[in-house]
């Protein structure tokens, strides 16, 4: 059995991208049951975990390996400055990306229209960005300035497994409630 973790190891060391999506197969859907937990759901709803754990592994992952690898090779220094322009940029590029693609990329998991994607995009989005503005760029901080690159996948789906609670709670909410609101 060390044999075959041994193997996973060495293959996860050499394909970084396939750690990720490991990773983010087991922390999205984990994530969401904790919410489902919270929200004192009676019986497990493992279809929609199902769905998290297709989204995280598929598209969180590679999008988020190509976004590292990307700024990685931008701004290849770990320091503080190089830090804090990564979580920045990160920010207002790939955050607002990510969030749009997870409000439309899960509803239409659901079966929903593309209009009805659109619409909990637009119910959703400015809550949820609020509130990522405040906890991402700290996160990406620390990951930039300390974490080596070959980890920052990994690193960045634990820091994610709350988070990911918050927008499993977020996709929850009745949209036609929150468009009344704004």
């Amino acid at each position: 059995m060390s044999e075959v973790f041994s193997r996973i190891r060495v293959y996860f060391k050499k394909y970084p991208l396939l750690r990720g999506v490991a990773t983010y197969a087991i922390i999205w859907p984990v994530s969401n049951l904790c919410q489902q937990t919270i929200a004192g759901k009676e019986k497990f709803d493992f279809v929609q975990a199902l769905r998290y754990s297709l989204f995280g592994a598929f598209y969180v992952a590679p999008s988020l390996h190509g976004w590292l690898k990307l700024s990685g090779t931008m701004w290849p220094q770990m320091n503080m400055k190089t830090a804090l322009t990564k979580a920045v940029v990160e920010q207002f590029s790939y955050g607002p990306f990510a969030m749009v693609s997870f409000f439309f990329g899960m509803s239409l998991l659901e079966g929903k229209s593309c209009s009805q994607g659109a619409n909990e995009v637009r119910a959703k989005f400015w809550q949820t960005m609020q509130v990522g503005v405040c906890v991402w760029p700290v996160i990406q901080t620390v990951n930039f300035a300390i974490i080596p690159e070959q980890n920052r996948v990994i690193f960045v789906g634990f820091c994610s497994m709350m988070w990911t609670c918050f927008l499993a709670y977020m996709k929850q909410l009745e949209t036609k409630k929150l468009e009344k609101t704004h």
